[in-house]
């Protein structure tokens, strides 16, 4: 994202008052953005390539409001 990283607009909207689930999707993974972003509350961390069927599980979680929080 030109301008602002996902951390960096998860923290915007977490100050604004969203509570918003929020899926991270990346194909630069990086374990200490991994542990900031689902420290923040993130739903799940997804590094690319990844099995459809797993994004489907994450996502049908965090629209339940469970979250996956292993991100793996």
């Amino acid at each position: 994202m030109p301008g602002m990283s996902g951390i960096e607009l998860q923290n915007l909207l977490k100050t604004q008052g969203h509570r918003l689930p929020i899926i991270f999707i990346t194909a630069f993974p990086e374990e200490s953005v991994r542990a900031q972003a689902l420290e923040a509350g993130a739903a799940c961390f997804l590094s690319k390539p990844f099995d459809a069927q797993k994004l489907i599980k994450h996502l049908d979680a965090a629209v339940k409001g469970h979250g996956c929080q292993t991100g793996k």
